[in-house]
């Protein structure tokens, strides 16, 4: 059987293809390692992949070098629809890149089967309301969309690298995330039964603190067989609560003695700059990735944490407005920077107390700060043991 060869490294991971077919040509209606639809077959030049992610399978599209559609097919998300996937796209040509929507999510297992085969990839966005009202929805679709925009330079996210200690730093903190919501969400109960309680365990309990009412209602021991009174309910409801909230504080401690030394471990410099603790330092490199150096600039960064301010100016109006987008949690986290210098840092007091002299409100100075703390977390992140100065 004839076999492609391409003397760049990258194009040699694609003299394989799907199901035994020969490269550079597709027969319609053939079942393979995925869902044949549609083919044309071409010679030479190079193509551009396009993939649509879900959990159960992938729909990738091929692009030629003036973006005609050569075909798109179905494959399964699994180890062997990635090969299937990525030697169809090769039996059209040199594979150039490819785009692919949700590389963080369905398609983390696609995203890193072609990364270790060394093909070059896109994170593409999914396509705003309009272009889909125009164009309407099906994975084909969004599969030749997302290989539109990698091949016109419209997408040029480089997706984060999986199956480092970054992203098992990630796991972690998804764990220890929704332990914490869980905990307040059962002091919060708490609270709520304690207000329509009967009048006199509501008194009993209502001047306790936090830490003396989770103590207290844990070792309550109501009689189970008047549970039908409605204290009695009360007291077991507020019981079960209570030794909710002391489990999932051993887990929170549990895994804070994972987290903490892997955040020291991964990057020093980040967690010796002022104002940042472990749990805003592991938020930051979890947004930066194990591959931080994807971001190409800190306006780079900036923007994908969401600080970078945008243009809102019209006519003799020359303006900026907040950016509601990028990454909700490192806005978060750099927001409790900008809280923690205000104050304990003389530096960023001194610039805040400057700065409402000339008549900025106090979220204006607090947004001017995240940018600035910005430069300095993106500075940290590329080089993790060279402390850094306080902005």
């Amino acid at each position: 059987m004839p076999t492609m060869t391409h003397p760049d490294p990258v194009e040699q991971t694609c003299t394989h293809t799907a199901g035994g077919e020969l490269p550079g040509t597709q027969t319609i209606g053939t079942q393979t390692t995925g869902t044949q639809t549609t083919g044309t077959q071409t010679t030479g030049g190079e193509v551009t992949g396009g993939v649509d992610t879900h959990s159960d399978t992938h729909t990738a599209a091929v692009l030629d070098v003036t973006g005609r559609l050569l075909g798109h097919r179905q494959f399964p998300a699994t180890p062997a629809g990635y090969a299937g996937l990525l030697g169809w796209l090769c039996g059209f040509g040199p594979l150039a890149r490819v785009g692919m929507e949700g590389t963080g999510a369905y398609g983390a297992g696609l995203a890193h089967h072609l990364q270790t085969a060394g093909v070059e990839l896109v994170e593409v966005d999914r396509p705003d309301r309009t272009t889909r009202r125009h164009r309407g929805k099906s994975d084909p679709v969004d599969a030749e969309a997302a290989a539109r925009a990698a091949q016109a330079g419209r997408a040029v996210g480089v997706p984060k690298t999986r199956g480092g200690p970054t992203d098992a730093l990630r796991s972690l903190r998804v764990a220890r995330r929704s332990a914490v919501a869980a905990r307040a969400q059962a002091q919060t109960q708490m609270k709520s039964l304690i207000v329509t309680a009967p009048d006199t365990l509501r008194t009993s309990l209502r001047e306790l603190g936090n830490r003396e009412l989770i103590t207290h209602c844990a070792t309550r021991r109501p009689d189970r067989s008047t549970a039908t009174d409605p204290a009695t309910a009360t007291v077991l409801a507020l019981r079960a609560l209570a030794r909710r909230h002391q489990h999932l504080s051993a887990e929170i401690t549990e895994l804070d003695t994972l987290i903490g030394p892997l955040v020291a471990a991964l990057n020093p410099a980040l967690l010796a700059t002022a104002g940042v603790g472990v749990e805003v330092a592991g938020q930051l490199l979890v947004t930066a990735g194990d591959n931080p150096q994807r971001l190409v600039s800190e306006a780079a960064f900036a923007m994908l944490c969401g600080v970078a301010p945008l243009p809102a100016s019209s006519g003799v109006t020359v303006r900026h407005r907040l950016n509601r987008g990028g990454d909700r949690q490192a806005n978060s986290a750099l927001y409790r920077i900008v809280l923690c210098r205000l104050h304990w840092d003389p530096r960023t007091r001194a610039y805040a107390a400057r700065r409402t002299t000339e008549g900025m409100s106090k979220p204006e100075i607090i947004r001017c700060l995240k940018r600035y703390i910005a430069r300095e977390i993106y500075t940290a992140l590329l080089n993790p043991h060279h402390p850094t100065g306080t902005a």
